[in-house]
C-alpha cells in the first residue's frame, strides 16, 4: 500500500500510468469488450466499475486540454444509450476537472483507437456501451 493511492489502483495500473506520456490514450473497457484481441497490454480488473476505477485514478492522471480526452464509443443504429452510464463516469472525474465533456464516436473507430491505445483495463463494467478512452495530458509540475 502506497499512501495518497487509492487501494484500486494495482501495481501493474500504477505503473503504466506513470509510463505513459502526453497524448497516450488508455480505455477503460467493460466486460464486454474484446481487449485480448486488440493488441495493445491489458491489464484484468474484474471486481471494479469503471467509475469507482475512473475516480481512484482521477487524482493521478491528467486529462488532455488540447483535444477531447474522453472518447466513448456511440450506439450502433437501432440501439440505444443509458444515460446513466456517462453521467456515473463524468460524476467520477468531476473533481478532477469541470466542465468535461464526452466525445462519441462510431463503433468501429472507437476499436480502431484501442488497437493503438498504451493499454486496455478490463472493468466488470456490466453496462452496454460501457467503455471510455482517456487521453493524457500534460502534468502541470506545481
Amino acid at each position: 500500500m502506497l499512501k495518497g493511492i487509492s487501494p484500486l489502483i494495482s501495481p501493474e495500473l500504477l505503473k503504466v500510468l506513470a509510463q505513459m506520456g502526453h497524448g497516450d490514450e488508455i480505455i477503460l473497457a467493460d466486460a464486454h469488450f474484446p481487449a485480448h484481441s486488440m493488441g495493445p497490454q491489458v491489464i484484468r480488473m474484474d471486481g471494479l466499475g469503471v467509475d469507482h476505477l475512473l475516480k481512484a485514478m482521477a487524482p493521478l492522471f491528467e486529462l488532455d486540454s488540447y483535444a477531447p480526452p474522453l472518447v466513448m464509443m456511440a450506439a450502433v443504429a437501432g440501439d440505444e444509450l443509458d444515460p446513466t452510464v456517462e453521467r456515473r463516469y463524468l460524476a467520477a472525474l468531476a473533481d478532477a476537472r469541470a466542465g468535461l465533456q464526452v466525445e462519441r464516436i462510431d463503433r468501429f473507430a472507437f476499436y480502431e483507437r484501442a488497437s493503438k491505445a498504451f493499454a486496455i483495463i478490463v472493468t466488470g463494467e456490466c453496462a452496454k456501451y460501457g467503455n471510455i478512452l482517456l487521453k493524457k495530458g500534460v502534468t502541470p509540475t506545481s
